[in-house]
């Protein structure tokens, strides 16, 4: 029987608070956090909204939830918002801007490098007149399906909107990833934007919950928002310090991340039957044979290796992913092709 311990390359979004991240949480001071009494969330969003440069921040259960609130303080009933076709706000986080905001999402189509050309953007802001909708905020998302949007393309777009009167929305769900990979601060990633939620339980390697940064004020409206959708927490200080202690401990190693998901697509390349994405950071999509899709999905499996296999297959790295994994799934993958081409 295979013993060995299991890998998931499902999403970084599956890591496992380690040791010390444990310890934090256990002897974590805690307080009432819908009162403002917890010392712990108080001293994440502080330190939260240092890091990133913004006057206040707003601790959340999810980034979904942390995405919506900034909707719902940037927008009003029959705004809308411009977001690409293929954002986690419009596409993954289930309609929620339009059921519970009435916001008008204005989907446009994405460029293959992940951005939103300008002219699109300038295209689909709506002219002041009855028959539209309010075009109120320019929401985008970095990295965005693993590709990093650079500082100098997030300048003109935030430049953009800004002249034409919309307020601007980063979902930051891998921010992280894209400062470390291109070697900025975290002021500049989000530099230009009015607000940002920063995911804690992804790459970070947090068990839940994001931070949504912004002005004072709109984080105060955030609040009536947070109580609103559910996320008033009480003692939520003992998985705010799983959150201070990724932010404290865990971005720099992102650039392991980095470096695994560019050995493993290396690698998976040298396979013929595969055709394999370049990462930018850690994620990457590799194309699987139809005809391979079952007993690849299979093979993982029986090797204790959890992948979302399809025809176009997404593989994540992690803080739970090392090296020598990355060798063993290579190993795995080579195999199977190879029999796999033999009994073909």
């Amino acid at each position: 029987m295979n013993q060995a311990p299991w890998i998931d390359l499902r999403s970084d979004t599956v890591t496992q608070p380690g040791a010390e991240m444990r310890a934090a949480m256990e002897h974590a001071p805690v307080g009432d956090d819908v009162y403002g009494d917890d010392p712990t969330v108080n001293r994440l969003q502080d330190v939260t909204a240092e890091m990133f440069g913004y006057e206040a921040a707003l601790f959340a259960p999810s980034g979904t939830q942390s995405n919506l609130i900034a909707l719902l303080v940037h927008c009003a009933r029959g705004d809308e918002y411009l977001v690409g076709q293929e954002a986690h706000t419009y596409k993954y986080e289930g309609g929620g801007a339009a059921v519970l905001g009435s916001i008008q999402p204005q989907p446009i189509a994405n460029q293959a490098d992940g951005s939103i050309a300008l002219a699109d953007i300038a295209a689909y802001i709506k002219p002041d007149d009855m028959h539209f909708a309010r075009t109120r905020l320019l929401a985008l998302e970095n990295t965005i399906g693993g590709r990093v949007l650079g500082s100098a393309y997030m300048a003109a777009a935030t430049s953009l909107a800004r002249e034409r009167g919309l307020a601007t929305h980063l979902d930051g769900a891998r921010i992280c990833n894209a400062a470390v990979k291109q070697g900025i601060s975290l002021r500049e990633a989000t530099a230009g934007f009015d607000t940002v939620s920063v995911c804690l339980s992804k790459g970070l390697g947090a068990p839940v919950g994001s931070v949504l940064c912004g002005p004072k004020a709109l984080i105060e409206q955030g609040k009536r928002w947070r109580k609103m959708l559910g996320g008033g927490m009480r003692q939520a200080g003992i998985v705010a310090a799983a959150g201070l202690y990724a932010l404290e401990h865990n971005i720099a190693r992102l650039a392991d991340d980095h470096a695994n998901a560019a050995r493993l697509s290396a690698g998976l390349a040298q396979i013929a039957q595969l055709k394999v994405a370049t990462p930018q950071t850690n994620i990457f999509y590799i194309e699987v044979p139809p005809a391979a899709v079952d007993a690849l999905r299979a093979a993982l499996l029986r090797e204790r290796i959890r992948a979302t296999v399809g025809q176009h297959t997404r593989l994540v790295t992690h803080i739970n992913v090392s090296a020598a994994d990355v060798e063993r799934i290579l190993d795995v993958f080579t195999d199977f092709f190879k029999d796999w081409q033999h009994a073909s």
